[in-house]
């Protein structure tokens, strides 16, 4: 890329499990091959997001590509073997195998603060009690060119602790987990980003399969030779109330109503976000339009020797207007949309069941057709100039 190159495109990538950072991959791995790539400034990332929002920064999707080709659930959270159901406690593996295999924190960290390409990634602050009326918006935002590189890493690590799965981990002192419960499309962040020129986004659309009920059939089977024992016997009738729950369409366990919690949260605040980001643009076209529409009227009706000045009169009470939602420019934006389909993997991260590199691949391919058949409907979107 020349000097010369501006770098006005913000990148934004939502969270997504397993099945968003392959999407992402595939999507990313797209535009690096367009004319979009050498211009991207900022790519803005939340959990998943974060993640493969870091190896482009660092222009490593090829590294990115192979630690997901090869990666298993236990690499990421392993169950404990007393919750080893879904929606249970697991341990956090994702930071010793990125260690491992894609270098240490303080490599990576130093690595991001060089890099031309600024990340900005998104954690959830759950370090103290809740008291009153309480205005704060518990989110916490790691620019990697102002954050310390050791901070920088362990950001990242936070944004991608699903809390259904694992306890928040500590960044400078600071309680932090996913920060989908905050901000899981974080476009708004773009938006305000005065350098930026244009957004191209990718936006992970959940879809979760319902409880397998035959896990606890499974867990209830093995636990009926033991029935004669008090605490047992107990705990099959729960199991068997647990079964008539699933059959009836509900939670299962009071953990899986958490996760279902958890799930409504993070859709209803990405959808919202997208839709002020629209409700943003239009509101933008509107006043540019108003304001034309004024001057236009004003001044053909005043007298030659005065349009001039009651032109610039008008501009100015625009000028000094200030409107919550407004920003005053047009960002052109491009969402790219993308479920896992038939390819999904097991969200829930069980450790029994593995993830196939072919299902894998074909998340990836998915991510890059999304992200090219969106490019090719929208040329002239990024034009420029």
């Amino acid at each position: 890329m020349s000097e010369s190159t501006s770098r006005e495109i913000a990148v934004v990538l939502s969270g997504g499990g397993i099945n968003g950072v392959l999407l992402e991959l595939g999507f990313l791995m797209c535009l690096r091959k367009s004319p979009l790539w050498a211009r991207v400034g900022w790519i803005y990332g939340t959990s998943a997001g974060a993640l493969s929002g870091a190896m482009a920064a660092l222009d490593r999707l090829d590294d990115l590509e192979a630690l997901l080709l090869d990666i298993q659930p236990e690499d990421v959270f392993r169950p404990r073997r007393v919750w080893q159901f879904p929606g249970g406690l697991h341990d956090y593996t994702l930071p010793a195998t990125l260690a491992e295999r894609l270098g240490s924190p303080q490599t990576l960290g130093e690595e991001l603060a060089a890099a031309p390409v600024e990340l900005v990634a998104f954690a959830t602050d759950v370090s103290g009690h809740l008291e009153g009326d309480v205005a704060g918006h518990y989110e916490l935002v790691y620019p990697s060119h102002s954050t310390p590189p050791e901070t920088m890493t362990q950001a990242l690590l936070a944004s991608a602790a699903i809390s259904a799965l694992v306890l928040p981990v500590s960044v400078d002192g600071v309680i932090a987990t996913d920060g989908s419960w905050v901000r899981n499309f974080p476009l708004e962040h773009a938006y305000r980003n005065r350098a930026v020129r244009a957004i191209v986004a990718f936006r992970y659309l959940t879809s979760y399969k319902p409880t397998d009920v035959a896990v606890l059939s499974r867990m209830r089977e093995r636990l009926e030779r033991f029935r004669a024992v008090p605490p047992v016997r107990a705990l099959l009738a729960e199991l068997r109330l647990a079964e008539e729950r699933v059959a009836r369409g509900e939670p299962a366990h009071y953990a899986e109503l958490i996760v279902r919690l958890m799930r409504v949260a993070i859709a209803r605040n990405t959808a919202l976000e997208e839709e002020l980001a629209l409700e943003r643009e239009r509101s933008a076209g509107e006043l540019e339009r108003l304001r034309d529409e004024v001057v236009t009227r004003a001044v053909s009706a005043a007298p030659p020797w005065r349009r001039r000045r009651l032109q610039e009169q008008i501009a100015r009470i625009f000028a000094s207007a200030r409107f919550p939602s407004r920003h005053g420019r047009h960002v052109p934006t491009l969402v790219v949309r993308g479920s896992s389909g038939p390819d999904g993997l097991d969200p829930t991260f069980r450790g029994d069941i593995p993830w196939p590199e072919e299902r894998k691949r074909g998340l990836i391919e998915r991510g890059y057709r999304l992200a090219d058949e969106a490019l090719a409907a929208a040329p002239a979107t990024f034009d420029l100039g």
